[in-house]
């Protein structure tokens, strides 16, 4: 059997592992925690800490990071989950993981079980609610059995994961990989009930339209800057092509200056959303759709972004050229110049935008904890 104290260490690594998102399954969590004590070799699986052991602990760091904005955060997310059932009703959905039983931790994903014989009947209405998605197929061999697993991914305010079973499975005993027991879910009726136990006086109505309402500035970003990928700018000034292409380069030499200045950081990805919607006055436009969704200091940035290059390039009058050197932004204006005239390179290996837009938010988080 393996030593009880090194069992616990082994838990604990686990545990930061997927409590910060590294490894999002315990066994591999497990394994590769062994390996950096460098005693995987002398264990059996069995001789592993289990699930619930690693879940415990993550909840532990997650009390202890995040507090009790934590607590706000699980109803938070038990109303957007109550909101996307709703829509989803017809499909018998039953909320299942962290946001029913209550072990959230940072990057959580809303996981929810539903039922239909056709997978193009739930997309079509994923379809009709505007929501994005993504199907997953997941082959998983367990005790010599082949299993596909069919997953939506919604990335939405909070992610979801929708798993997708046959109708007649809705009555069907699932068991918890964690406990081994089966696993703890909810129909609406039930989450609504639990929500009303936790505040007899909460307006759930009022709630999911809250939710429903609320905007998220991130998916707001996303939708201004995906369009973008056709906006095909002048090969003489931007040799390197689309406009998000170029935006994602800006970024990406932002975050090597400025890796922990979030307000900086968004006036490099977003500076040209505006190409998009007016290209004959691309800083108004993309100001306009921003409003509300920036801060003044990121505002200014992007407001200010041709001036600096009137300015570097002689062109800008006396009186505006005065203006800009006073600003209390003046040197980032600059940096910000540079960047943009740097991030124009054919071939130059940029991230993602999701990745682009991960890296920010989680950057807003970890500055709000």
């Amino acid at each position: 059997m393996a030593d009880e104290r090194i069992r616990r260490q082994i838990a604990f690594l686990a545990a930061q592992l997927m409590y910060h998102r590294t490894e999002s399954e315990y066994f591999t969590a497990k394994r590769k925690a062994a390996k950096q004590l460098g005693v995987e070799y002398r264990f059996r699986p069995a001789d592993l800490p289990s699930n619930a052991e690693i879940r415990d602990q993550i909840q532990t760091m997650a009390r202890i990071h995040e507090g009790p904005k934590r607590l706000d955060h699980l109803r938070d997310m038990r109303f957007e989950a109550l909101r996307l059932m709703r829509k989803l009703a017809r499909f018998r959905p039953r909320l299942i993981g962290s946001v029913w039983t209550g072990h959230v931790r940072q990057g959580s994903d809303i996981d929810i079980h539903i039922f239909s014989d056709s997978q193009a009947i739930v997309t079509d209405v994923l379809q009709e609610f505007g929501l994005e998605y993504e199907v997953e197929h997941k082959r998983i061999v367990k005790y010599g059995e082949e299993r596909v697993f069919t997953h939506i991914h919604i990335d939405d305010r909070f992610p979801y994961e929708l798993t997708l079973y046959p109708e007649d499975k809705v009555h069907y005993v699932f068991k918890s990989s964690i406990t081994g027991q089966p696993i703890e879910r909810a129909s609406i009726a039930e989450l609504e009930a639990a929500l009303k136990a936790e505040d007899p006086d909460v307006d759930l109505d009022f709630e999911v339209e809250r939710v429903e309402d609320q905007i998220d500035r991130f998916e707001l970003y996303r939708m201004l800057l995906r369009p973008l990928e056709g906006v095909k700018q002048s090969p003489k000034h931007h040799p390197e092509g689309d406009a998000l292409y170029h935006s994602l380069q800006v970024f990406e030499l932002a975050r090597d200056e400025r890796g922990y200045d979030e307000e900086f950081l968004l006036a490099a990805l977003l500076h040209d959303v505006g190409k998009a919607i007016d290209p004959a006055d691309h800083v108004v436009a993309g100001l306009q759709a921003l409003e509300g969704t920036i801060t003044p200091r990121t505002e200014t940035l992007i407001a200010l972004h041709m001036d600096a290059l009137a300015y570097r390039d002689g062109s800008l009058g006396a009186r505006a050229r005065s203006r800009l050197e006073q600003s209390e932004e003046f040197d980032d204006l600059m940096l910000l110049r540079e960047l943009d005239s740097r991030g124009r390179q054919p071939g130059a290996i940029v991230c993602e935008l999701e990745e682009a837009l991960d890296y920010i938010r989680d950057l807003a988080e970890e500055y709000e904890e």
